[in-house]
């Protein structure tokens, strides 16, 4: 294999972005190599260079090339980055979990159900993270992923996927974050004054503060500490509650309520949730925080979020269920019964570590807009801060007025997951890899992703119909500003 790695033109990339963007030199050489150590382990990753369409490809030779951010890459170990992922999947979504995934699925299919996820979930993020370096080139984003292997349209369809989904999952955790905030105020007041959409304004506005703050993933570290003790006071809490009403209360009801067509349009939705637990449509994005070898780094964060990082989640779906049964509401602290100042104090955590995540799944939107308005150099420089200011607090201003106008929106979040999460984790997932590695797998192998590529392809389908049938059925409903 020939590699034509162009340093002339490394060293020129670099040298103009210093002097439009004012990147230092140590910046530069890093991209350097950044660009050395992406040729010296492409062989090692896939064992196949490969080819690309478009503008990316080249057909006799690997072309080494590191996409131009303003966001900084190879900073992070392994370790932080595993924070990052265990924060995702321990929100405070988890205190749904209970309801929305082991009321409708019961004992045993909410049990199997997660374990299955789990590791199919670990299994498709593996199968993205082994890609990262494919064809002599640091994929820093899902698209530009998409793009090398199949072309400019590719890129187009999947930049337009993960945007719309990741905006639908920070329109869910402001709406959470207003939930938090409207369950605190109901435990210290006894009025009705401080409504959803007024708690949902409040959300938006310290997730504005927060972004402001924090320039890049690479830039939270002791936030990841933070937010870690903040999910621990939650989880612990409603679990030391749930299981404290679960000794004290008679027998429950484990049976799954409605009619045959109910049941199976309410499982097919609890699946859609089992994904939606795990993943996060973002994966390249993360990856392209972490230090060289970055997929064997990567595979290490993997393998901490889906082992330690999945055991508390697991114990608050678990005892929730096993505390209420059926009974199981979709915010777990709504169940529990204990001293005031400790629910208060969960759900004062819960606000604060729903604003660190979202951050996290707004990074990709960050990631884009500073580097469309050339965001370089010191993140307090004038022009950097007021520039972050006017365009973070522009989306996440956007985001919440839908938060406050359609606080319904979980049921459109099932229709987006299905024709999102499901193609963005799995379908792509599996298809990119055959195409990378087509020439050294065996019949076998690639009958197993042709399998996995169809069986979610159905699952997407399915879902989405299910989605839309709680849709209809909800609309009565539905209005805007409502106070839920």
């Amino acid at each position: 294999m020939v590699f034509d790695v162009d340093f002339t033109r490394g060293l020129r990339l670099n040298s103009g972005l210093a002097a439009n963007y004012d990147v230092d030199l140590r910046s530069a050489l890093l991209r350097i190599r950044e660009m050395v150590a992406a040729t010296e382990s492409n062989d090692a990753v896939l064992g196949d260079s490969g080819s690309a369409s478009g503008k990316y490809s080249s057909k006799d030779s690997v072309i080494v090339e590191i996409s131009d951010t303003a966001h900084q890459i190879s900073q992070d170990s392994w370790f932080q980055v595993g924070f990052v992922l265990t924060t995702g999947i321990n929100s405070a979504y988890v205190l749904g979990y209970s309801g929305t995934i082991m009321v409708p699925l019961g004992w045993i299919g909410g049990v199997v159900g997660l374990i299955l996820a789990t590791a199919i979930s670990l299994y498709a993020n593996m199968l993205v993270a082994k890609l990262h370096e494919y064809g002599g080139k640091r994929h820093i984003r899902y698209r530009d992923l998409a793009g090398f292997i199949y072309g400019d349209q590719a890129y187009s369809i999947t930049w337009a996927l993960q945007y719309i989904n990741l905006f639908m999952i920070n329109v869910g955790y402001i709406i959470l974050a207003g939930s938090a905030l409207k369950a605190l105020y109901a435990l210290l007041q006894e009025d009705s004054g401080m409504k959803l959409p007024h708690c949902i304004a409040i959300s938006g506005v310290a997730c504005i503060l927060f972004a402001v703050a924090v320039p890049h993933l690479s830039a939270l570290q002791a936030w990841l500490v933070f937010s870690t003790i903040l999910s621990l006071v939650y989880i612990v809490t409603a679990c030391v509650l749930a299981l404290k009403d679960g000794i004290e209360a008679p027998p429950r009801d484990y049976s799954i309520h409605g009619t045959t067509t109910n049941k199976i349009f309410t499982i097919i939705g609890a699946s859609a949730n089992l994904v939606f637990a795990f993943n996060t449509g973002m994966l390249p994005e993360i990856q392209a925080t972490v230090r060289q070898p970055v997929v064997d780094n990567m595979l290490k964060a993997l393998y901490f979020q889906f082992t330690a990082g999945v055991f508390p989640m697991y114990a608050v779906t678990f005892i929730g269920y096993w505390a209420y049964g059926s009974e199981a509401s979709a915010y777990l602290l709504h169940n529990v019964h204990g001293p005031v100042w400790l629910k208060a104090s969960a759900n004062i955590a819960a606000f604060l570590h729903t604003i660190i995540a979202l951050h996290i799944f707004a990074s990709p939107m960050y990631e884009y807009l500073d580097t469309k308005f050339e965001l370089k150099g010191s993140a307090l420089a004038a022009r950097n801060l007021s520039l972050r200011i006017m365009v973070r607090g522009g989306y996440l201003g956007i985001t919440s007025f839908v938060s406050a106008l359609l606080p319904f929106l979980g049921n459109f979040m099932s229709l987006t997951g299905a024709l999102s999460t499901f193609p963005l984790t799995f379908i792509l997932a599996n298809h990119m890899y055959m195409v990378a590695r087509k020439h050294k797998l065996t019949s076998l192998q690639k009958n197993w992703h042709w399998l996995n590529v169809v069986f979610f392809g159905c699952m997407s389908l399915v879902a989405a119909i299910a989605a839309m049938r709680l849709i209809i059925v909800d609309s009565n409903n539905y209005h805007f500003f409502a106070d839920l």
